[in-house]
């Protein structure tokens, strides 16, 4: 009978172990000091790290943006797939009297920095930039750093 409530009283510790790691694991965040980045660990092996980013547009290019990105490049596409990004959607708000885009990706390379490096590169993104960025009007904060869209720190995130 000892052996039996020993053999219990383990199988409740190591319960209790493993939840713990399982918990130390879902809070691991390697990119804590980039609150537009939250890394997830525990969807699988790969981390996935999510992004959310926000820019304004002009009114009178919400058509002509909605166009472009209906067809977009196969070039575009083929070039955000090559640099790890995946699960990239753009929305468009009206608040009040202004628009503005959100965009969402998930990244599954292990050096973000290098990708976009390479993206920036290639002369079919460079057009295709070419084409989006007049529609766009930057947030303060991307404006000062010569950037198109703005960082968002994510608040709350459910596999």
């Amino acid at each position: 009978m000892k052996s039996l409530y020993r053999r219990g009283f383990l199988l409740l510790i190591a319960s209790l172990v493993l939840a713990a790691c399982n918990r130390a694991r879902k809070e691991e965040n390697p990119h804590a000091a980039d609150p537009a980045v939250m890394v997830d660990s525990t969807a699988s092996a790969k981390k996935v790290a999510r992004y959310g980013m926000i820019t304004g547009i002009k009114p009178d290019k919400i058509a002509y943006y909605k166009q472009l990105h209906a067809n977009i490049w196969p070039q575009v596409q083929k070039m955000i797939t090559e640099c790890n990004i995946r699960q990239y959607s753009i929305y468009l708000k009206q608040i009040e009297d202004k628009y503005y885009l959100f965009s969402y990706f998930e990244y599954t390379g292990s050096d973000f920095d290098a990708d976009m490096k390479k993206m920036a590169k290639d002369t079919a993104t460079q057009r295709w930039w070419q084409e989006t960025a007049p529609t766009q009007i930057p947030l303060p904060d991307a404006a000062n750093k010569k950037q198109t869209w703005s960082s968002m720190e994510e608040v709350f995130h459910q596999n």
